[in-house]
């Protein structure tokens, strides 16, 4: 799909406030047209609250928004009710009811109004849901039946089907398995008018026609892949961290030249004022030199000041440009495992939803766990972290272990970091906690704010260094969905972590991307009941 000229969404000096009256936006200019463009940013920065004013669903405080056609939302966390039928939600009910009227003979007015020209609604909705991988799901069907995913790609379709101008998708792919991801790329490579999609889906933003990068306040656009635009990224950063390196070598050029001005100036100074007393010369001429060579000597200094801060000027600004992409370490040797240790144990096990396991871990294994959504993926690390009764069988784990479960509630909101990693560790000095807080980027004031004040990738981090720091170290790391609503460069932080742990890993994941940064060893997929092994995915 190429763009033209025609812009679909504008937005002209945009400002938002928080209800805290803290500012997101500032005077926020953006343009988008046709074609399809990953929306992405930190988290924190504003992404949904964006499309929620592009959707007309938030108010800016100045500024406009300007939308041309009709806008589809598919939002983040939006609960179906379960009592409608598939039909309801789909928002073709009465169109289907006056069309069944129709066709038992009832010739009433309102039945051809309803109807309209949508006399082959019901064969393109199908169609629709067939696309999408729900030709199974019953137009009459209550919606409480259906799964969390399906329930996704069902309010995908009832935007496909109502067909308009612009498509607005808010973390799309979070909660769906691998088939009904696949659904999702595919709806979304053939859509043929204007669609934003805020994402840290790597697969899906290889599917859009430009990048636009939400920072600071501000959008960068790129036409191009994410892959793309991050190697345009990495050319610019390299360029811009060139650029610091020679503005730093010159604030040092700078201050030694002060300083050699400062000694130069000094030793003049007692220099004239020795030969003024040899030459013996009367004390108003002597003191109208010493006037004058103050002045010389001031107008030299503030010259060489001036020269300093407009270098450090320069600095100041090259480092503006460098982005701050710190990794996550956590090469705790507590949690190295020998090669050939066992590490778990699934002896003949039945799982509540009736799904059998019968595997061995040795060593330091780096498992992805996939299967489709309902599978029972959950089940099993909750099963194995000892949250769950078998049916039967035994999950033994032969060393320290820790899980992090999709929900992030291990951290008691009420208290700081430090205070959480205290009381899975409290043995550890307090000092000896900071410091550690350190490899996971909680630095100088930070391991003191409480839990419930931070943002989503914040409190991931503080989850995360809580489960690491804890006593004893953990040598198997359960994680079930980690990269669900965590923006990219906290995928990347993530990824960097766990590539530094020196202990198991058992991750359950749809995202393929991040398994493969992960150095995956085995793959156990849960298909028909049984937890078998897989080839790489």
């Amino acid at each position: 799909m190429s763009f033209t000229g025609t812009t679909h969404i504008s937005c002209h000096r945009l400002t938002f406030d928080w209800p805290d009256g803290s500012r997101l936006f500032d005077g926020l200019d953006l343009a988008i047209g046709p074609g399809r463009t990953g929306l992405i940013g930190v988290n924190g920065t504003g992404k949904s609250t964006l499309l929620k004013l592009i959707a007309g669903e938030l108010t800016p405080l100045s500024g406009s928004v300007r939308v041309d056609g009709e806008v589809g939302c598919l939002a983040q966390h939006l609960p179906l009710d379960t009592t409608l039928r598939v039909d309801q939600v789909l928002g073709i009910d009465r169109t289907r009811a006056a069309l069944h009227a129709i066709e038992r003979g009832d010739a009433a007015e309102e039945h051809f109004a309803a109807v309209g020209d949508d006399w082959d609604i019901e064969e393109r909705t199908r169609a629709i849901l067939d696309q999408l991988g729900l030709g199974h799901v019953g137009l009459d069907r209550q919606v409480g039946r259906i799964s969390g995913g399906e329930s996704v790609l069902l309010r995908l379709a009832g935007l496909l089907l109502s067909g308009p101008d612009v498509l607005l998708l808010d973390e799309p792919t979070n909660n769906l398995d691998l088939r009904a991801r696949e659904r999702l790329y595919e709806a979304v490579r053939s859509w043929r008018g204007v669609l934003v999609v805020v994402s840290h889906d790597r697969e899906l933003l290889e599917r859009v026609d430009q990048i636009a990068d939400l920072r600071e306040g501000r959008v960068i656009r790129f036409g191009g892949t994410l892959s793309a635009y991050e190697d345009a990224l990495a050319v610019e950063q390299e360029a811009a961290e060139r650029t610091v390196r020679a503005a730093e070598a010159d604030v040092r050029r700078q201050k030694r030249e002060l300083i050699e001005a400062h000694e130069k100036l000094a030793g003049r100074a007692r220099a004239g004022k020795k030969a003024a007393e040899t030459a013996g010369l009367p004390k108003i001429v002597a003191g109208a030199r010493k006037r004058a060579a103050e002045v010389s000597a001031g107008k030299h200094r503030i010259l060489h000041e001036e020269r300093l801060a407009e270098a450090r000027e320069r600095l100041t600004e090259a480092e503006s440009a460098v982005r701050d992409d710190d990794e996550i370490r956590v090469d705790l040797p507590g949690t190295a495992v020998p090669g050939r240790r066992r590490v778990l144990t699934l002896r003949e096990l039945e799982l509540r939803n009736g799904t059998r396991a019968d595997v061995e871990v040795l060593g330091p294994e780096r498992i992805a766990l996939v299967g489709a959504n309902g599978a029972g993926k959950s089940t099993l690390l909750n099963t194995v972290a000892g949250l769950l009764e078998p049916v039967a069988g035994e999950a033994d784990a032969h060393v320290p272990l820790r899980y992090l479960p999709q929900r992030l509630d291990v951290l008691d909101g009420e208290l700081s970091i430090a205070e959480n990693v205290h009381a899975l560790a409290p043995t550890a000095r307090p000092q000896q906690v900071r410091a550690q807080l350190a490899r996971f980027l909680f630095r100088k004031d930070t391991p003191a704010q409480r839990v419930d004040t931070l943002s989503g990738g914040e409190r991931f981090r503080a989850t995360l260094a809580a489960l690491m720091l804890a006593e004893p170290a953990p040598q198997l790391l359960l994680l079930d969905e980690p990269t669900n609503n965590l923006d990219l460069a906290s995928v990347r932080q993530l990824t960097s972590a766990l590539n530094s742990y020196q202990g198991a890993l058992l991750v359950a994941s749809h995202d393929l991307p991040f398994l493969r940064g992960l150095g995956i060893t085995r793959w156990l997929a849960i298909e028909e009941g049984e937890l078998t092994e897989t080839g790489p995915r």
